[in-house]
């Protein structure tokens, strides 16, 4: 088969489309004969060189897939050859063929063609477990996005408006902003202009947001536990704010507030089947009914990956960028 290849560490000028081995599927494993996959932050990371995949995993990228069932490993027997599906993945998307466990299938949603789809998986994971695994997001809550024009950023603020929480974003430009507003935000912060913190105050009367979903990491520490509510839960799950922080354990006191740090591709096989458990049967039923929808920015070919990467390095594009085959 033929995948991109990261031939060395660097740009997106590395990555190269070769002839590679096919891989067979393992017990409780199937092969997907990849349709789409999609371009997500960890790539850039894995061909920086600063995002190693999990042990075992393939060294190939891509997070998420869809597409049709080729074959399946020893004692698979809750689906068939032929099923058409998306799949969570560890690595391996940018392929034309993926082998990925049983328990990180998931159906394609009702109404969804499969370029559509494979934009949804690791956005819809990500934002399922942790601002409702994690967080308990509930009706009435505040939610407040970083990054709220990226691909998790838009899927985060159809299911929190789901929910029935409210929802306030930051972006970098207006065009990102009114796409969130589209979507269900009320509350719109151009962080080039305005400071998250004093909006939120202003807003909640000085209660602060109950949920902080935040792609930032370090560097957005310190406001983010300023703009907590009592018993406000902080979810960070990104580093383009860097690594390394100061945290004012006291201030976190006084709030009674919850710092949670979590990815998703490194997790045990065993929590990501609950996972994609959990958003088949939540989240699909509301892309069905029109509550949520898949945010596309571009659709590339997997071959121009690299131009795919450049665009979202760019920060010009909103959602997600898809791959086709």
């Amino acid at each position: 088969m033929r995948a991109i290849i990261c031939t060395e560490p660097g740009g997106p000028e590395h990555l190269k489309w070769q002839e590679v081995t096919t891989p067979t599927p393992g017990p409780g494993e199937v092969l997907i004969q990849v349709t789409a996959t999609a371009v997500n932050r960890a790539d850039i990371l894995q061909r920086q060189g600063n995002y190693a995949p999990p042990p075992g995993a393939s060294q190939i990228l891509g997070l998420e897939c869809s597409g049709v069932i080729s074959a399946l490993g020893l004692g698979v027997t809750a689906v068939t050859v032929g099923q058409e599906v998306t799949a969570l993945l560890a690595g391996g998307g940018y392929a034309e063929q993926v082998a990925v466990p049983v328990g990180q299938l998931m159906s394609v949603p009702p109404g969804l063609n499969l370029i559509a789809a494979a934009s949804l998986p690791e956005v819809a994971c990500t934002v399922w477990s942790n601002i409702v695994m994690t967080a308990h997001l509930t009706e009435g809550e505040w939610l407040l996005i970083h990054g709220g024009g990226s691909g998790i950023g838009t899927m985060a603020i159809q299911v929190a408006r789901a929910l029935g929480a409210r929802v306030a974003v930051t972006a970098g430009s207006t065009a990102k902003l009114d796409t969130c507003e589209r979507l269900g935000a009320e509350i719109m912060i151009n962080y080039q202009e305005q400071d998250f913190v004093e909006v939120m105050n202003d807003v909640t009367g000085g209660r602060g947001v109950d949920v902080i979903l935040d792609n930032m990491g370090a560097a957005y520490l310190e406001r983010n536990v300023l703009a907590l509510a009592r018993n406000g839960r902080l979810a960070i799950i990104g580093m383009q704010g860097g690594i390394k922080a100061e945290l004012n354990i006291n201030a976190l006191l006084r709030k009674n507030g919850t710092v949670h740090a979590a990815s998703l591709r490194g997790r045990p096989e065993s929590e990501k089947y609950a996972i994609c458990q959990q958003v088949e049967r939540n989240i699909w039923p509301w892309v069905h009914a029109g509550l949520v929808a898949p945010v596309i920015g571009a659709t590339i070919a997997l071959q121009d990956a690299a131009a795919a990467h450049q665009l979202l390095e760019s920060g010009e594009v909103t959602g997600k960028i898809v791959l086709t085959l």
